[in-house]
């Protein structure tokens, strides 16, 4: 009795935390969770405009007492920003279901470009995550006692908990709670930077006069060709800024229909803010003379000094702003929970990591890729021991390797189309200018911070890179192997030719049925060389002891199809038809046969409530299921393969109900 209510105590815990199952039958699931462009400006556009936190900072500083360069980096800033915005604004255009840096990568330059895109956007979401937490989790404690600084760490820890368990849910429910946040920072920001601007209006001509002087000034002292190293390296510092602008075109499947509408919309919101938000500060901080004091953020520095006569109405004023970019930055990390496993999921099912990775839970969100993203996140969390001036050093790096490849896909494509599509040059203008202001970037950022810690975060991608490749070599020697079974089902049917289209097998032939016989209820996928060899393999072993064959296929609902209606309508009809095949097959043999389907995104689960309706119709049945013997067998073959047939057995196991497992050697 406490062996069954200990599930049932799990399973009402995991509804309690993460939400019921969603039911894939209902028509209107899609439109439940998909995000029109407000929740995604939040959800998708929180990493970009949280860099603002930042990156403005890190490029002021860079011009080493010459503030009034800063001028040109912030101008240079912006634009860089809505050129960057626009290209992507033709990668939604040209990939309407999803069009991120792997997937341009793959399609416009070779799949072994995509997965090297596809690796550097897996190590950056990662680092999003940590140093979005991290950060967050300094600029609250700085209004904590000094006491407390012991505990930053573990509330970092926590709050990845928290993001995890909240993106567990699904995108819709881990974006709603942030809307607040979001909304106060940017009222507050805009607040900011519209005080500044307005209140100096005046003095506006003196800061053109005085820019002038500094660029005479530091032209004597460094030549022209300094002051432009000097102004170009300062532009490259900020280069954390522009994370998150592809975040967009990443997450395209989650976002409303019309997609590409919607993601358009989304990339206007993203780029209007953030580049009005990173050149408002940057101009902030040149109005107000603002200069770095010690443990406080350049934006603390500038909202004190701004807000001194106001009162206590000033400090709660600024309490409340700094409060949301901490809060902010966390939820920054949502990006990495929302686009992170969407990108690996992508990958799994090009076989670049293992397809459990494209597997959907019953709340309908990729939860393995889920817990990766938050498990390598705690893990850099740690071992960094939060440290934000070392995370910045290891960030912006890889973000950059995926931006240059996209570019240089779309500036590919539009070439090899001139003449066929409209408006071909202007196309390929952007994203050429694209291409060559994020080639700069990746170079400079790369030279910059390569002997700070950068080298690390080349050193992990190319670790991945490398499991990538030895992950599709394994899937790759797999499908050889499998081939050869293919010829079986050339011979299935060479010697029952398949029924012309909406004949009924039951009708071609006069079959004897009584559901009191032996029957063999084979678990199968597909009509292919695997179920074909498992269904031969029984009829050798039993001879004619079954006379009865049930075939159950389950559709799995992952990250491949579940992109729309249309899409999960085409799989339920490609089961329905490889389920015919198997009955038409059998009766032609003299069989009774009948089949079963079930979708969802769990095998075992639609199995377990298949069967007892299968088992009340014959009620003296065996459960049959192939399995995937290999030459060589070792711990991976868990990690590349799914071996669900063992999972059945277990279920059924203390039901009493036998499976049989019969083994496939390839």
């Amino acid at each position: 009795m406490e062996q069954q209510q200990k599930p049932q105590i799990v399973k009402r815990l995991k509804t309690l935390v993460i939400g019921g199952k969603h039911n894939i039958e209902d028509t209107s699931l899609f439109h439940k969770l998909t995000l029109i462009a407000f929740f995604a400006w939040i959800g998708l556009g929180a990493d970009g405009l949280s860099s603002s936190c930042y990156g403005p900072e890190e490029a002021f500083l860079a011009v080493h007492g010459h503030v009034y360069l800063s001028v040109f980096v912030a101008l240079m800033s912006g634009i860089t920003v809505f050129i960057i915005a626009t290209s992507y604004s033709q990668i939604i255009e040209l990939f309407p279901t999803g069009g991120g840096g792997y997937l341009v990568a793959s399609k416009l330059l070779s799949p072994t470009a995509g997965m090297v895109s596809g690796s550097a956007l897996l190590i950056d979401y990662v680092l999003t995550i940590t140093i979005s937490v991290a950060s967050g989790a300094d600029a609250l404690f700085s209004f904590l006692p000094a006491h407390w600084l012991p505990y930053k760490v573990a509330f970092a820890f926590f709050g990845v908990l928290v993001l995890i368990a909240m993106n567990m849910r699904g995108v819709k429910e881990s974006v709603l709670p942030l809307v607040p946040i979001f909304l106060t920072f940017v009222l507050t920001h805009a607040l900011i930077i519209g005080y500044a601007v307005v209140t100096n209006l005046g003095n506006f001509g003196n800061i053109v006069a005085s820019t002038r002087a500094d660029v005479v000034q530091t032209q004597a002292e460094l030549g022209f060709a300094g002051m432009f190293l000097l102004i170009m390296r300062a532009y490259s510092m900020g280069a954390g800024t522009y994370t998150g602008i592809e975040a967009v075109s990443n997450g395209l499947p989650i976002l409303r229909e019309p997609k590409v509408k919607t993601g358009k919309r989304t990339m206007h919101y993203m780029a209007i803010s953030l580049a009005l938000v990173v050149m408002g500060l940057m101009i902030a901080y040149l109005l107000y003379r603002v200069v770095p004091q010690s443990g406080k953020t350049l934006n603390a520095v500038l909202f004190e000094t701004m807000t001194r006569g106001w009162g206590k109405g000033g400090t709660v004023f600024v309490l409340i702003t700094l409060l949301s970019e901490a809060a902010l930055l966390f939820v920054a990390a949502q990006t990495g929970f929302l686009d992170g496993p969407r990108v690996l999921s992508n990958m799994a099912l090009d076989r670049w990591f293992p397809t459990k990775f494209a597997m959907l839970s019953d709340r309908l969100v990729t939860q393995k890729g889920i817990l990766m993203m938050g498990g390598a996140a705690l893990v850099t969390l740690v071992l960094t021991n939060g440290s934000v001036k070392y995370l910045v050093v290891l960030y912006s790096i890889n973000v950059f390797i995926t931006f240059f490849l996209s570019q240089l896909g779309m500036v590919r494509h539009w070439w090899q189309v001139r003449g066929k599509e409209d408006h071909w040059e202007k196309k390929l203008l952007i994203n050429g200018v694209g291409m060559t202001l994020t080639f700069f970037i990746l170079i400079s950022v790369t030279i910059l911070k390569f002997y700070e810690g950068g080298w690390i975060t080349l050193l992990l991608t190319g670790a991945l890179v490398g499991i990538a490749l030895l992950t599709k070599r394994h899937y790759h020697n797999t499908y050889k192997l499998l081939h050869r079974l293919d010829e079986l089902v050339n011979v299935a049917e060479a010697s029952c030719p398949t029924l012309p289209q909406g004949v009924a097998p039951e009708k071609e032939t006069k079959i004897k049925f009584d559901p009191q016989d032996k029957t063999a209820i084979l678990l199968v996928n597909g009509f292919n060389g695997l179920g074909l060899h498992t269904l031969f393999s029984i009829i050798r072993l039993f001879g004619g002891t079954f006379k009865n064959f049930v075939f159950i296929q389950v559709g799995t609902v992952d990250a491949g199809n579940f992109k729309g209606i249309e899409e999960v309508a085409h799989m339920k009809a490609e089961v329905k038809k490889e389920l015919d095949r198997y009955v038409n097959y059998m009766r032609c043999h003299g069989y009774y046969a009948s089949a079963y389907s079930s979708f969802g995104t769990d095998v075992v689960d639609e199995i377990a409530a298949l069967t007892p309706r299968i088992l009340e119709r014959f009620p003296n049945a065996i459960l049959f299921g192939g399995q995937l013997v290999f030459p060589t067998t070792s711990f991976l073959s868990g990690v590349f393969h799914n071996h669900t047939i063992f999972a059945v057995q277990r279920r059924f196991y203390s039901e009493g109900i036998p499976v049989v497992i019969l083994p496939i050697r390839v």
